[in-house]
């Protein structure tokens, strides 16, 4: 008997929509695993935060698993690569939106590779300095340049959101041009800061926090719009004098494309929970991030916005990783 093609599509979509209603209904029935940068990221630590509420929540082990290596790159390429049965998942950064544009080849395709699940958290980046280095906000530090004298700004990679962010401060904003050191990571970044290698730092936000707060470092600015609760005196970006740019750095979850969507669902109604939690906002505010708030929709949208807004810094900038 011939059965009519649309009849058999529609009987195929229905089969799809009852296994994965099936397969939400029984998620998590094993091990999940989050996928993300090098130990101690911001990646890292915000998803531990919720990896360990998300185990406590399901029952089922959540286990991080680290790829370091070339900024964030390693990560997303497992993750894109991973199977898409919501059981890979990918927790990634600022980064996210940075990365196509600094290498040649990723391997993958940031737009069409991996679904925007859920926004989990956001900090801006920092820069800072050392009470005896002589400089007490930006204006300094580009007026030191401009009258002659070496001023080197350390990140903790060449490529990263913090050293995109001061090189877009410093070449395009101040249009002076400020020596970068890159280190590996944020522990020999705040290292070179506090022993004088460097004078100015530009990290992420939440290790910069513990040392502000006990006098071994002054803030000079915040990237974000308006000034973070974590270290209230320190003025934002714009208010240092500098306008036209703001980077509010996040943390956000992926799963790969082809993912059924109700298991989406499952784990977007799950992470939300986790983030309306106060245990977990004081955990995350404890290390200078706030918890995300936006919907799937929104946090997808706000990935496209990243996506061209880094492609415009990359090219302005000049940056390349080969």
């Amino acid at each position: 008997m011939h059965i009519p093609r649309l009849t058999r599509l529609a009987g195929i979509a229905a089969f799809a929509l009852t296994t994965g209603l099936a397969a939400a209904q029984s998620y998590p029935s094993k091990p999940v695993r989050f996928i993300t940068a090098s130990t101690g990221s911001p990646q890292d630590v915000v998803g531990r935060i919720f990896a360990q509420k998300l185990g406590e929540t399901w029952g089922q082990p959540v286990v991080v698993d680290n790829r370091a290596g070339a900024g964030s790159l390693l990560s997303i390429q497992a993750a894109a690569k991973s199977a898409p049965d919501g059981y890979n998942v990918l927790v990634s950064s600022t980064a996210y939106a940075v990365t196509p544009y600094l290498y040649r080849n990723t391997g993958y395709d940031a737009e069409k590779d991996l679904i925007p699940v859920a926004l989990l958290a956001t900090a801006p980046n920092i820069l800072v300095t050392t009470p005896n280095s002589g400089i007490r906000t930006l204006k300094d530090a580009v007026d030191r340049v401009k009258a002659g004298q070496t001023v080197r700004y350390g990140s903790p990679g060449f490529g990263t959101t913090p050293q995109l962010s001061a090189d877009y401060l410093f070449k395009v904003l101040a249009r002076t041009e400020v020596t970068h050191v890159p280190y590996k990571g944020i522990p020999p970044l705040m290292q070179g800061v506090l022993s004088g290698e460097v004078e100015i730092g530009s990290a992420a936000l939440p290790p910069a926090v513990p040392l502000i707060k006990s006098g071994r470092l002054v803030g000079l600015a915040v990237t974000s719009a308006r000034r973070s609760a974590a270290v209230p005196n320190v003025p934002t970006i714009a208010e240092a004098g500098f306008t036209g740019f703001e980077d509010d750095s996040w943390v956000g979850i992926w799963v790969p494309a082809g993912t059924p969507q109700p298991v989406i669902a499952r784990l977007r109604e799950e992470l939300g929970a986790v983030a309306a939690a106060p245990d977990v906002k004081e955990k995350l505010a404890n290390v200078g991030f706030e918890a995300g708030t936006m919907s799937g929709d929104a946090f997808s949208a706000l990935v496209q916005k990243e996506l061209r807004k880094w492609d415009r810094v990359v090219k302005e900038t000049g940056t390349k990783v080969e």
